[in-house]
């Protein structure tokens, strides 16, 4: 999709795996020197983050380093030498930095798209029950669920997959102006998500294509 991507991360596996693919890699403690719940350190990392994606002081630049960057926070990574488990209140507060930066309207927020995805890192068997995407349980007993047609992401190339978890998806959400959809989801869960959410369900190996869509470098996926 002839895309730069950086990840920023401290795991020693996502840096391996991430090389290979192709991703210039940035150690994301070298970003973050105290506690990631502090506003001033989400605010330092959030303007870094958008001078690698050629935005300074508000302003865009001629030319951007990476089109785009993901910030990776994950459970049992080290920052400073120490053991530290995700920081919840971390990726709050850097979120919070990055859209205070891309105001609507600004020359900053009418080209930034930001995606926050959360897994749910290690799956259980009886999680199905509890996090399905699949049809509701009103849908199974009706006699026309045999019109029911198999969603996008449960088919590839016009044959369906048969390598589809149907529960606990990786959580997602999304903003870019004029793109994006409002919808009225309260709270990041995947209760709220299923109930109020405005997007339904994409493969993970088809998010890159959908973000390179939104950034106009590559057709849609899907309907």
């Amino acid at each position: 999709m002839g895309m730069k991507a950086a990840i920023m991360t401290n795991h020693s596996g996502l840096k391996s795996f991430s090389t290979k693919l192709g991703f210039s890699v940035v150690q994301l403690d070298g970003l973050v020197k105290q506690h990631a719940s502090e506003s001033q350190d989400s605010d330092i990392v959030a303007v870094e983050i958008l001078k690698l994606l050629g935005f300074q002081e508000g302003k865009v630049l001629d030319n951007s380093q990476f089109d785009l960057v993901f910030i990776h926070v994950g459970a049992g990574e080290k920052d400073n030498g120490s053991e530290q488990n995700a920081d919840v209140e971390f990726v709050d507060a850097l979120v919070g930095a990055i859209m205070r930066q891309a105001q609507p309207g600004s020359d900053v927020g009418s080209r930034l798209h930001l995606s926050v995805v959360m897994s749910y890192g290690k799956v259980l068997e009886d999680d199905e029950s509890k996090f399905s995407v699949s049809k509701k349980v009103d849908e199974k007993d009706s006699c026309f669920l045999t019109l029911y047609p198999l969603q996008s992401y449960a088919m590839k190339g016009g044959v369906p997959r048969k390598d589809v978890r149907l529960h606990s998806p990786m959580l997602i959400a999304q903003l870019q102006h004029a793109v994006t959809r409002k919808d009225n989801v309260q709270r990041f869960t995947f209760q709220d998500f299923m109930k109020n959410g405005g997007n339904l369900t994409i493969p993970a190996d088809r998010f890159l294509h959908e973000i390179a869509f939104k950034m106009w470098k590559a057709p849609k996926y899907g309907a």
